[in-house]
């Protein structure tokens, strides 16, 4: 099955043994309770510098509700089903990626490993690596950051969308566990990133724990449901600082 992660918001990681006991449904409802089911129907992001600099990713669904497809303008992600269950994901596109709405510098979340989670099952601490160039050598030289992420007290918005593409009768499929018997890697690796909560922070950190860049996203909510949000990306050196408006829209709005 690919690109696993589009609606995941958080993606791609290592093999490691975590909740095994715990499905993703079971800890998500652990964690959130009994949530409303909003869906998607869009996330309209803007730069406030350049207000040209825009993305529109729009949620289709069937008479079913269930997600047929996802389209960020350029790239359309569909999703297509067999006997009620999803079959298969096509195209290509990182839809709903923290770092690849909001132009972040790094790809944690894609070539990450999980060094951490919080109390609420979601990844807090990410290692990934970097190449600085030695002036003294005039090679690169392998590097070790991390992304440290925190998360508001309010469920993952795109549990319920994810759920209507049949993405989470997949997730709990999947034991993460050394033990278990051989699992598609890019689900495995979206079931370890997959959070229970909706994230509001992330702060690169260099191999000697300075801060490098930052990414803040503050919501306004209505119930347990994010309405709009304000996102500012920081460079610790004072170059690339942007702010993005977000609106997110939901079926029956």
């Amino acid at each position: 099955m690919k690109r696993i992660n589009h609606l995941l918001l958080l993606s791609s990681i290592a093999v490691i043994n975590f909740s095994c006991e715990k499905s993703t449904s079971e800890e998500f409802e652990d964690v959130n309770g009994n949530v409303e089911t909003k869906l998607i129907t869009s996330i309209d992001v803007t730069s406030v510098e350049d207000p040209d600099e825009s993305n529109n990713i729009l949620f289709s669904y069937n008479g079913d509700l269930r997600l047929t497809s996802i389209f960020d303008g350029t790239e359309t992600t569909n999703f297509t089903y067999e006997d009620g269950n999803l079959s298969n994901v096509t195209g290509n596109g990182d839809n709903g990626n923290v770092e690849e709405l909001y132009e972040s510098p790094y790809d944690a979340f894609e070539t990450g490993q999980i060094e951490e989670y919080d109390e609420n099952g979601n990844p807090s601490v990410l290692q990934f690596i970097e190449y600085d160039y030695d002036y003294m050598t005039g090679e690169e030289e392998v590097v070790y950051y991390t992304a440290e992420i925190s998360y508001d007290n309010k469920p993952n918005p795109f549990y319920k969308t994810a759920e209507a593409a049949g993405m989470i009768d997949v997730l709990d499929q999947i034991k993460l566990n050394f033990a278990a018997a051989p699992q598609a890697e890019e689900i495995v690796r979206a079931k370890a990133l997959f959070p229970n909560n909706n994230p509001s922070q992330i702060v690169y950190k260099n191999a000697e724990g300075e801060i490098e860049y930052t990414i803040n996203l503050s919501y306004t909510y209505d119930g347990d449901y994010p309405t709009a949000a304000t996102v500012s990306s920081v460079s610790a050196d004072g170059g690339d600082n942007v702010t993005y408006l977000t609106t997110f829209t939901y079926y029956g709005d």
